[in-house]
């Protein structure tokens, strides 16, 4: 997280502070948050930042002081809100980690959070592929989804090549949704209410050296 400002860096903290079972990464909340501005159908905030704070809260936000709880919205709506302007700039950047040892883009982090946010309208993300404009993006998208969920029909020489274009190929998708159908979502200030739960040490790089996350290594 050192290449990054000193807001993302205190964002991600955050995340990996929340009182839930699985708390988002940076780049999961990153891939997120623009699901959720490229999705075909609004989703109010009292309902996505559920998903951040834990769906299995009771609606209380993870946190004692008021301030907190303000400050996590606001810095959510922020990121939010310059992920809509690099969008509309057609200048998407991607929030995502990077291995160490080789460089490598870990870009299925990110597009974890992505995932979470097609979960939200699985029915209305679905109906892209009979639309003309729109099937070839969500297509990619799709199959990278599929790839990082290990749920993918394509081989393992195909994964590999994909592995490599993967990061431009996310992109390129998510710009070209964007320009399809242009920006759904609702309101960009996040209600300040709801979660709680115990955390478990997913966003710990993994023990086995790799420069991966836990979760997505030996996890």
């Amino acid at each position: 997280m050192k290449r990054f400002p000193s807001r993302f860096r205190r964002l991600d903290g955050a995340l990996a502070d929340l009182a839930v079972e699985e708390p988002m990464l940076l780049t999961e909340l990153d891939g997120f948050l623009t699901g959720l501005l490229i999705s075909p159908e609004a989703i109010a905030p009292s309902e996505w930042m559920t998903v951040i704070w834990g769906s299995e809260s009771d609606g209380t936000p993870p946190f004692e002081d008021p301030l907190d709880v303000q400050w996590f919205a606001d810095a959510v709506a922020a990121r939010r809100d310059e992920i809509a302007r690099d969008l509309a700039r057609g200048k998407l950047q991607p929030i995502c980690d990077v291995d160490e040892r080789d460089g490598e883009v870990l870009w299925e982090y990110w597009i974890d959070g992505l995932t979470d946010a097609v979960a939200l309208r699985p029915e209305a993300w679905n109906a892209l592929a009979d639309d003309p404009a729109k099937a070839a993006p969500w297509a990619q998208l799709a199959t990278l989804i599929a790839v990082a969920g290990n749920a993918s029909d394509l081989d393992s020489v195909e994964i590999n090549a994909l592995q490599d274009r993967a990061p431009a190929e996310l992109t390129g998708a998510v710009q070209r949704l964007y320009a399809a159908q242009g920006s759904v979502a609702g309101p960009s200030s996040p209600d300040a209410s709801t979660a709680t739960a115990p955390k478990v040490g997913r966003n710990d790089p993994c023990p086995c050296g790799s420069g991966k996350k836990q979760k997505r290594c030996c996890g």
